[in-house]
């Protein structure tokens, strides 16, 4: 009779782990349709509202004077490209060196501190970093720039970065580095050729989502790049060139000077009552998100190719 009654017992324990079970995947069904439906939901307008308004003159040509039809965000589309570009130079080397020292030291107090102050950093609001670039750098160069642009992006890029860099390499198994070590690799090459290549996915999904962040960032470049309707790098480089400039002089040229940005742009034609300049706003509205989705689908090519290239 024992035996009947645990059979009956073990019966309804799994018939009520079923319904558990299938209750709680469709709560997370749901949960994931409520974060996919308002993805989904500001593509689609974004595409609708912004695509039509898409030319080939939007993106070669530099404003129309207000009021005006036609013109493009040339100007805002290099400036984005500049700034994040600088950006990316300066965070993403400063990041993974960060993240290859909490992963070789990280119980020392300077890791710590470093976790400490990248949390922080984290949580600090754009707008105070932006701040703080112009009173170290604008106010001391007495004239916004791109290159005041492109340093407040890369303090709000370094921690994604590091963050995410570090939880990457810390998944590399041990063994991995310890067999490079103990055929006389020394520690920075072990770093380099093994642990790296290992994290370089997770690594080059945080490099996006910390570019990603930037590239739509507006109010600290409010302080510090301020907007260029004239800004032209090819009118730089020809000018740079007709007076035979060096290199070094032309490209301290295309960083010295205020730069527009997307993001910028975007919030300043979307408050104009010119109905021209509100439809271009929402074109910026859209080419944020191509390039977002760009970098993505770039990225992931990238990886899917050096997986074939590694395994077969």
């Amino acid at each position: 009779m024992q035996s009947i009654y645990e059979h009956v017992d073990l019966q309804s324990n799994y018939r009520r782990r079923k319904i558990v079970n299938k209750i709680m995947l469709t709560l997370t069904g749901l949960t994931v349709a409520l974060a996919v439906v308002p993805l989904v939901w500001i593509t689609v307008y974004v595409l609708l509202q912004g695509g039509k308004y898409l030319n080939l003159d939007f993106f070669i040509h530099l404003p129309a004077p207000m009021g005006m039809t036609g013109g493009g965000v040339l100007n805002a589309i290099e400036g984005s490209a500049v700034m994040v570009l600088l950006a990316s130079v300066i965070a993403i080397p400063l990041a993974l060196l960060g993240a290859f020292y909490l992963l070789a030291k990280p119980s020392t107090a300077l890791a710590h501190a470093l976790r400490f102050s990248t949390d922080m950093l984290a949580g600090t609001p754009s707008i105070v970093i932006g701040l703080f670039g112009y009173a170290v750098i604008v106010a001391v160069q007495k004239h916004f720039s791109a290159f005041a642009g492109g340093v407040v992006l890369a303090i709000i890029m370094l921690p994604v970065v590091l963050r995410s860099a570090e939880e990457m390499l810390k998944l590399v198994p041990r063994e991995m580095r310890e067999g490079a070590l103990a055929m006389g690799a020394p520690e920075w090459l072990a770093a380099l050729k093994v642990v790296l290549p290992a994290a370089a996915e997770g690594i080059i999904t945080g490099i996006m989502l910390g570019i990603a962040r930037a590239v739509g960032e507006t109010a600290p470049l409010l302080f510090t790049a301020l907007g260029n309707d004239n800004y032209e790098i090819g009118k730089i480089i020809s000018d740079g060139l007709r007076y035979h400039q060096s290199i070094g002089k032309i490209i301290g040229t295309i960083f010295a000077q205020p730069a527009d940005a997307l993001p910028l742009t975007l919030w300043k034609y979307a408050q104009q009552p010119y109905q021209e300049r509100v439809h271009q706003a929402w074109a910026v509205a859209f080419v944020l998100m191509l390039f977002v989705l760009g970098l993505n689908i770039v990225a992931r090519a990238w990886m899917a190719h050096r997986r074939r290239k590694l395994f077969g």
